[in-house]
């Protein structure tokens, strides 16, 4: 079986650090814990970064720092995996979908602009699987209307954007440690900042609401990341770059390969560096993707649809009609391909050729 996703952490690499682990006694709160965020900060740029238990817990406290909710409008890239909404409808505030474009897949400018009001809160931009193409001019806009950004940069550690690392641009920058993603802890997340009255909010909100010293200033939430998963964390991080090279290298060789047949992948701005969390694929014209995902199964080739359509999952399409009608294309007509170290890209590409044939 060709798997769609293989993690870059082998049990080698930590045996030592977990046999000091259990030895310690110190499961959580420990050193690597307080490391792995610091790590983050030096990556990234970021002048705070702070443990999570996933993306979504990150992205829902993101909404309460800004004290997010009923009657406050978030407008939401429409183009992403359900939690980017459903963290806006759990805080009660309105979701605005915003429609992306076919070529990047990301909230464009336009767009965004269209769904401004005078409720507008908080934008959450989407790097769509890792892509942080048109981000810069995202936040421009933001600047101008006083509006913060928050970025679900869950697939887009180790992107950029004018040579600047996802995680310093955006107001509020929230990472995925999912097992999909480039860097993984099993699950985990992290969220970034440069802004002083956000840290300090964070750092007792994610803690139960007790500062350094201990007191409980506030109430708060248990969303710390234990010690494996952040050990986990740092000893991955130094190897993004490498990581993110040589996916990009293996998104060349399938663009190379597939365009031919009429597979249009995924574009980047020029002054984006796309981590290539996943390759994706919209595919030609005529062609069923589901068909050619089981296709592609019945030859021991895993792969999946891009993404989801926000605004047209039962949920929110039944609540608010608004389906946008680029994202939903995108949902239909998208494929995810293999990509991981040594993935044997020539097989799969010969796969979807035979297909491809037999039509």
């Amino acid at each position: 079986m060709i798997k769609l996703i293989k993690p870059y952490i082998f049990f080698d690499e930590v045996s030592a650090e977990l046999e000091a682990i259990f030895d310690s006694g110190i499961l959580t709160k420990g050193p690597y814990s307080k490391l792995f965020p610091k790590k983050v900060e030096a990556y990234t740029g970021a002048k705070y970064a702070f443990n999570a238990t996933s993306a979504t817990t990150a992205l829902t406290m993101a909404l309460k720092v800004l004290e997010v909710g009923p009657g406050d409008e978030v407008v939401v890239s429409d183009f992403s995996f359900p939690a980017s909404v459903n963290v806006i409808e759990d805080v009660g505030a309105t979701p605005v979908f915003a429609d992306v474009s076919l070529e990047t897949y990301n909230m464009t400018l336009d767009e965004l602009a269209s769904k401004i009001t005078e409720r507008t809160k908080a934008v959450i931009f989407v790097d769509a699987l890792g892509n942080p193409s048109g981000l810069d001019r995202i936040a421009g806009l933001c600047r101008d209307k006083g509006i913060v950004l928050i970025e679900d940069a869950a697939c887009a550690i180790g992107s950029a954007v004018g040579g600047r690392k996802v995680g310093s641009i955006a107001d509020i920058t929230c990472f995925s440690l999912h097992p999909r993603k480039l860097l993984t802890c099993g699950e985990g997340g992290i969220i970034a900042t440069d802004n002083d009255a956000y840290a300090e909010i964070l750092s007792y909100k994610l803690n139960h609401g007790a500062d350094a010293s201990g007191d409980f200033v506030s109430y708060g939430y248990n969303y710390r990341l234990p010690e494996i998963p952040a050990l986990m964390g740092c000893s991955q991080i130094d190897k993004i770059d490498d990581i993110v090279k040589e996916r990009r290298a293996q998104a060349s060789e399938y663009a190379r390969l597939l365009e031919p047949l009429g597979f249009t992948a995924q574009k980047a701005a020029e002054n984006a560096y796309h981590n290539m969390q996943s390759i994706v694929f919209t595919v030609p014209e005529g062609i069923d993707r589901d068909d050619l995902c089981r296709y592609l199964a019945g030859r021991e080739i895993e792969s999946t649809i891009g993404t989801y359509c926000l605004s047209e999952c039962a949920y929110y399409r039944a609540k608010y009609d608004s389906v946008q009608p680029n994202a939903s294309y995108l949902q239909h007509h998208t494929i995810t391909l293999p990509c991981y170290t040594d993935v044997p890209v020539g097989e799969v590409c010969a796969a979807i050729a035979d297909y491809m044939a037999s039509r």
